[in-house]
């Protein structure tokens, strides 16, 4: 109990340190925020990105020819396995008849195609997957080429692999980002608990005259630095909160023009604690690094 005490006094006395010097602490919280609000803003965009792209005309899709001497058993078979696939999100059955019509029409060569003793053209399916991932695409198309009466698969996965390709690619940017961000950040609380340390040099070397130990002196000055970490977590979320709220106005515009609805996430809760507990920590670590290599430094004359 006089352990919780004890801390809960230091947190106190460390928010009352932070409040005291409001102009120098906003500074810093304005800083750490508009740092942290760039990789978590990149973040927010890719996890949007990737829900929009589910909302592309261009699905991936699988075409499955099948032979031309295939009956409707065979074809019957075929879409039963279709359907049964958990990864099949629809599946169209192009019948030859249909696709020698289609062909008619956007072909014009209905006087050329009515020449043919029969119809050259197969059955197919055209299959939309629940995902574009080209890795559960590119299974499909190795179940399909097996299956009786398959002639030939083809696997409309191009796109999907530049796509997953380039969110790849960010998400490598935006960690990259985030780490260098976060040592920059680091770096700040180094330099604003060295000056605290060095305006009460005189108060730690007596704390440590009358016995202190590192830790009770340390506590108070880790305190401020995750209090402040955290505040500029606080920061960060509402800089990309404002964000959002400016963005979506705009795209309410481009949804009309596309017939889709084009609209950013608020960052969830997930997103959220983390963001706040990963800035804490960022300031906790500035912290502790600075008083670390300045107490042993102050020894008592």
């Amino acid at each position: 109990m006089n352990w919780l005490l004890v801390h809960l006094d230091t947190l106190r006395e460390s928010l009352g340190r932070l409040l005291h010097q409001p102009v120098a602490s906003a500074l810093n919280v304005i800083v750490m925020g508009i740092a942290l609000s760039l990789p978590a803003g990149f973040y927010l965009g890719l996890n949007n990105l990737q829900a929009f792209s589910r909302q592309l005309s261009s699905d991936p899709q699988v075409s499955i020819f099948m032979e031309v001497d295939a009956g409707k058993a065979d074809v019957a078979a075929v879409e039963q396995r279709l359907k049964a696939n958990p990864d099949i999100g629809r599946v169209e059955f192009i019948s030859r008849d249909q696709a020698l019509a289609r062909l008619k029409r956007s072909a014009g060569l209905s006087d050329v195609l009515a020449n043919l003793g029969r119809n050259p053209l197969p059955d197919a399916f055209v299959v939309t997957a629940r995902s574009n991932d080209p890795a559960t695409l590119e299974s499909l198309h190795d179940q399909a080429v097996k299956w009786p009466k398959v002639e030939h698969v083809q696997l409309d996965a191009e796109w999907a692999r530049r796509l997953d390709a380039a969110l790849n690619v960010g998400r490598a940017l935006v960690t990259l980002l985030a780490i260098l961000l976060a040592v920059a950040l680091v770096a700040v609380t180094f330099n604003t608990i060295r000056l605290q340390i060095l305006t009460r040099r005189d108060e730690i070397e007596v704390s440590k005259l009358i016995g202190a130990t590192n830790p009770f002196i340390r506590r108070p000055f880790l305190y401020f630095g995750a209090l402040q970490g955290l505040a500029g977590g606080l920061a960060a979320w509402a800089i990309v909160a404002v964000g959002v709220l400016v963005l979506n106005i705009q795209l309410a515009d481009l949804s009309g023009l596309y017939g889709a609805l084009f609209k950013l996430e608020w960052p969830g809760t997930g997103d959220t604690l983390t963001l706040l507990a990963f800035s804490a920590l960022l300031g906790w670590l500035g912290a502790w690094l600075s008083v670390s290599r300045h107490l042993w430094l102050i020894e008592p004359q």
